[in-house]
């Protein structure tokens, strides 16, 4: 298993990536032109474990952007295949993102938001080293 930086997409690559997405979150609605969009934009990076065979168990983004308050990136849409679960590949993704974000990006602020409910991954946040933030967090589909 490897951990790369995708900047384009195989049509094989897309239907692994919307099986993902699907695990993520089935209510939410995925479709091709969305991943490479994410996959092209300058101020993304996009993540992915491979298997030998070429097929994406796993991934994850990291959203860059920069503030009056510094430069800041976003983790956003961590998920690991169900059938690859419990191997470590969850911790190799954030560890790699942590790693290129200080080699590649420092100084960077990183967030990421998990919910309550995922008591492995917010545990895993917590065992990188991402620490809890106390904040409201509001949002407005436009």
């Amino acid at each position: 298993m490897i951990i790369v930086q995708l900047h384009t997409l195989t049509a094989v690559q897309v239907e692994d990536l919307l099986g993902l997405m699907r695990e993520l979150n089935p209510e939410i609605k995925v479709d091709a032109g969305m991943l490479r969009n994410t996959v092209e934009d300058p101020g993304t990076r996009f993540f992915a474990a491979i298997e030998p065979n070429g097929h994406i168990v796993g991934t994850a983004t990291l959203c860059i952007g920069h503030s009056p308050t510094g430069r800041k990136g976003d983790i956003e849409d961590v998920v690991v295949s169900s059938a690859y679960r419990g191997r470590g590949l969850g911790r190799g993704l954030m560890e790699h993102i942590v790693a290129y974000a200080r080699a590649e990006l420092s100084p960077i602020l990183l967030h990421l938001t998990s919910h309550p409910t995922r008591v492995a991954a917010n545990w895993l946040y917590q065992a990188i080293g991402f620490q809890p933030y106390q904040t409201n967090v509001y949002k407005l589909p436009l």
